[in-house]
Order: structure tokens, then C-alpha cells, then sequence
């Protein structure tokens, strides 16, 4: 099983993970692009990577606007899944990681 991470483990990592915050005990971020198109293709490219991690994001669309929440449910918390997939989403929405 999946360990998750304790708070001053997650303290040090979101110091260094540009954007993300804490919410409702999940890692939180909100992503603003052109367009639904922009945006539905971002959520397109997370998917896949999503998919082969098997690991997937809790996320909400509104047309220009993505919210995005990770936690591994198995583990009832943050784990280095969620944080790996965080760093993930920061690459490719051109964020440094």
C-alpha cells in the first residue's frame, strides 16, 4: 500500500511545487487558459499520463477554467503519486517544477 505523505513531508514538497495549495486535505490548483479548446486539450494531455499511471485527478471544467484536486483515495491522503502527477501537469502547462 500506498503510504501518504505526513504534514511536514508536505509542507517541504509544496514549497517547491509552484501554484499548488492544500484544500480539503487534496492538493489544489486552478489552471486558466485561451479557451475551452486550450483547455480541453491541456485535459486531454493530463489524461493520457493520468491513464498510464494509473492514477487519475479529480477536475472540473468551465469553459477557459480548470480546477484540479489529487489525493490517492486508497491511501486516504496525499501520497508521492499525487505529487509526481502535480509536477506532471506543472511540465506541461509550462510551469517550472
Amino acid at each position: 500500500m500506498i503510504e501518504k505523505l505526513n504534514d511536514e513531508a508536505l509542507a517541504v514538497i509544496l514549497e517547491g511545487l509552484p501554484g499548488w495549495v492544500l484544500r480539503d486535505s487534496k492538493l489544489h490548483r486552478v489552471l486558466t487558459f485561451a479557451d475551452f479548446v486550450e483547455a480541453f486539450g491541456f485535459m486531454s494531455q493530463v489524461a493520457l499520463v493520468a491513464e498510464r499511471m494509473n492514477h487519475h485527478p479529480e477536475w472540473c471544467n468551465v469553459y477557459k477554467t480548470l480546477a484540479i484536486s489529487l489525493t490517492t483515495h486508497d491511501a486516504g491522503g496525499i501520497t508521492h503519486r499525487d505529487i509526481e502527477l502535480a509536477q506532471t501537469i506543472n511540465r506541461l502547462a509550462g510551469y517550472p517544477v
